[in-house]
């Protein structure tokens, strides 16, 4: 998040709009708190997995997609574990 660019505020509004977009995406059923933290944490997530593959996100659009493709993995985890559980 540091990498990016961009300031807090941006960071939970961004983080926000990709939880929603993954929540829409992924089918499940979450509240606004729930987007925020998914699309932040899921930035965080996508972008070590990333940076793995020597790729690297940039500014609010790449957070926006780093987000999405975090918050998808984190939805799609919480799925598995709440089926085998």
């Amino acid at each position: 998040m540091e990498n990016a660019g961009i300031g807090w505020i941006a960071a939970i509004i961004i983080g926000g709009i990709a939880g929603w977009l993954a929540e829409m995406f992924m089918k499940s059923n979450m509240g606004i708190l729930m987007n925020i933290i998914l699309g932040i944490v899921g930035a965080i997530v996508a972008n070590a997995l990333l940076s793995l593959f020597g790729v690297v996100l940039g500014g609010w659009l790449g957070y926006l997609i780093a987000g999405f493709i975090g918050a998808c993995i984190l939805i799609a985890i919480a799925r598995m574990f709440r089926r085998t559980v």
